[in-house]
């Protein structure tokens, strides 16, 4: 047997214990780890010491951290249009406005080469109702973060999240060739474009630029009415990840593969469900 990826997860979708996520995830076999929350805090509002002893926890287990997982740009863009209330809009304990970004953003710089992490995940502010409206704005935030972020030998990471205005593939593409900057890549969430209302694989992914894919989340969902997801174990559900994967690995895809849970899991036991989907990961990047 062979592994196509790496795999990864960010941490306290196990735990925001950071021992007790990554025994876990090198038990799966994960050698990656994404910091977004640990013990109460945003990555973003950690201390010098705190990521100094996060980063030695992971390089203990035999992983990289691989990926800040910051919040930003997920805040609200001013003099845009509403708001669209269809989303949940999840901070992860990080209430920032437009005005922190500037501060943000070299904090965020100084984490990553703090931690060794090569990408910064970023997003789109909030999604309104008129997503279009908001797109020369965020070209100009996006290419400026990807500037700042070549400086450092740092790849600017653009999720497309439901909840922001660059949500499918079909977004991602329009954002992508309007910032041709080198320093500006995807992470690419097929279950947050299929909550958009687009199919993630095989068309939305058919249509991305694999070379500008610098990496990928894996979680797993049906979508019920009015937009709601129903969060279950990766593999399981709506998207077909083993076809997406093979994909990926056609087209010469060399990052990480990294669980985003979602599941709230068996009895509302949310550790319980980063094990199971784990393992189903691991599973799903075998072959022979």
């Amino acid at each position: 047997m062979t592994n196509l990826f790496r795999i990864a997860a960010i941490t306290d979708e196990f735990s925001q214990d950071l021992a007790t996520a990554l025994d876990s995830m090198a038990a799966i076999g994960m050698t990656g780890a994404e910091l977004r929350m640990v013990n109460g805090k945003n990555v973003i509002d950690l201390t010098d010491e705190e990521l100094d002893e996060a980063r030695k926890m992971c390089a203990d287990r035999g992983m990289e951290v691989i990926s800040v997982a910051s919040p930003l740009l997920k805040c609200t863009l001013p003099n845009s249009p509403d708001i669209d209330p269809r989303f949940q809009q999840d901070m992860f304990a990080a209430k920032y406005g437009y005005g922190d970004q500037g501060r943000l953003t070299n904090r965020a710089i100084d984490i990553a080469k703090r931690l060794g992490a090569p990408i910064i995940r970023v997003f789109s502010f909030w999604r309104t109702v008129e997503p279009d409206r908001c797109f020369s704005q965020i070209v100009a935030a996006l290419s400026d973060l990807a500037a700042k972020a070549a400086k450092q030998n740092l790849i600017i990471g653009l999720e497309n999240e439901h909840a922001c205005n660059i949500a499918t593939a079909s977004e991602s593409v329009r954002v992508l060739n309007a910032v041709k900057h080198p320093n500006l890549k995807l992470v690419w969430d097929p279950a947050n474009c299929y909550l958009s209302g687009e199919d993630p694989y095989p068309a939305g992914y058919g249509g991305l630029p694999a070379d500008r894919i610098a990496h990928v989340h894996i979680k797993d969902c049906f979508i019920e009415e009015g937009h709601k997801p129903f969060w279950g174990p990766v593999g399981t559900c709506g998207i077909d990840w083993r076809g997406q994967l093979d994909a990926l690995a056609r087209d010469g895809y060399q990052g990480w593969i990294s669980l985003e849970t979602h599941w709230p899991g068996p009895a509302g036991d949310k550790h319980q469900a980063s094990v199971i989907c784990g393992w189903n990961l691991k599973y799903l990047v075998m072959r022979g």
